[in-house]
């Protein structure tokens, strides 16, 4: 189990030999933390080096909850070692890849088995670029606050993961046509046998998508074991909640997963937000499950209060669900007017889409910028008020002082 104690000496001895690359100045001197934030988090939160990782905003130790620092999007892929941390468990095993099984079956499975790393690596490889999201992204920005981790603009990051599609290892048991879901659980255990074990399922339509894959790699590297050594599950265009780490199990259901994970956990008011992608055997009259991400964007160029000169490029990153981002505007006269920004690199549509636009004005300029996607869908003006504090998409903006 990674310990608090061994959490801060491995950071402590990795602290003095980071190295970070252009732009990033990440110190506890200059961490900067939205003042929308709650006070209790503003006074607590500070830059820490977890082991593998470069400075990480600590919002807790038990579980370990560490934010990436805005500066760290500015560009499409996030590097394992700028990737945020997100667990609900206290206890998080080591995990062997020399011994390590992930077990397959259940009631909607024709039969059952056991897979070994070298066995799931030998299956077609494939590779997704998409970001995970914690579903709680800004939560803290929420006006009035409500409960939960009080993330502010990093619970994410985009990364390309490398593995087996999830098609292909359910393929190996043969799903019965009863099935409804399929049911994921991983390594990572709380505290006591009180403390309810993380599962989750997706309905079986998601589960076999191509883009849904038990991943292995990330960004050609072996996953960190923060980010779900030896392999986790990458539900492309979903919130993180479905992208299960350490990954041990795998169950065919035919009928909907029950358990606090699922219900009350994760859940938004019926009809509360535009999602396309329904869990349908999970809804009720009242709420539904998360699952895909809403259209977003931030700008992470210059830091809120930075100075600038006229000209020079400001920009950022948008993302959505998996629709793809179709355009970036930018206003700098409170939202009366846009102008449209250029967008980058195309990495697939599950990707971090950079955009970029000409700084205009002098003086105080507050510049915004609001994503669209394919299927016309915006980022909102006004925040859509949810009780877990989800999909928290308003239009960003930084004021600058413009030379």
């Amino acid at each position: 189990m990674i310990s608090r104690r061994r959490i801060l000496a491995a950071g402590a001895a990795l602290a003095g030999s980071a190295t970070l690359p252009p732009l990033i100045r990440a110190d506890a001197a200059s961490l900067q933390l939205d003042p929308a934030l709650p006070e209790g988090l503003r006074s607590v939160a500070t830059l820490e080096t977890l082991p593998g990782k470069q400075p990480l905003i600590k919002l807790s130790y038990r579980p370990p909850n560490y934010e990436s620092p805005l500066e760290y999007f500015r560009t499409p892929i996030t590097p394992n070692d700028q990737f945020f941390v997100r667990y609900h468990l206290v206890d998080i095993p080591e995990v062997d890849p020399k011994t390590w099984k992930l077990a397959v079956g259940g009631e909607g499975a024709e039969r059952s088995t056991e897979l070994t790393l070298d066995e799931l690596k030998a299956l077609p490889a494939v590779e997704v670029v998409a970001v995970n999201q914690c579903s709680g992204n800004r939560r803290g920005l929420f006006k009035p606050h409500v409960p939960g981790v009080e993330w502010g603009y990093g619970a994410m990051g985009c990364a390309r993961w490398k593995g087996a599609r999830l098609k292909d290892v359910l393929d190996k048991v043969g799903l019965k046509k009863e099935a409804i879901e399929i049911a994921f659980d991983g390594a990572d255990k709380g505290v006591t046998d009180k403390t309810p074990d993380f599962i989750k399922s997706l309905p079986a339509w998601k589960a076999v998508e191509d883009n849904t894959i038990i991943a292995y790699e990330m960004n050609g590297a072996p996953l960190p074991h923060l980010n779900g050594f030896p392999a986790r599950l990458v539900v492309a265009g979903w919130t993180g909640t479905y992208w299960m780490k350490h990954l041990t199990a795998i169950n065919a259901l035919v009928k909907p997963l029950g358990g606090f994970w699922m219900n009350p956990a994760y859940r938004v008011p019926l009809g509360k937000f535009p999602m396309v992608a329904r869990f349908t055997s999970q809804e009720t009259a009242a709420n539904t499950p998360i699952t895909e991400m809403v259209v977003n964007s931030l700008i992470t160029s210059h830091a809120d209060g930075a100075g600038a000169k006229a000209g020079e490029s400001i920009g950022g990153i948008a993302w959505d669900g998996g629709y793809g981002i179709t355009s970036v505007e930018i206003s700098t006269d409170g939202g009366k007017g846009w102008r449209p920004a250029k967008l980058g690199e195309d990495l697939g549509r599950f990707a971090f889409r950079p955009f970029s636009a000409p700084l205009e004005g002098s003086g105080k300029v507050t510049v915004m910028a609001r994503a669209t996607n394919k299927i016309g869908q915006t980022q909102t003006a006004e925040l859509n008020h949810n009780p877990a504090g989800y999909h928290h998409n308003v239009v960003h903006s930084v004021t600058l002082n413009v030379a």
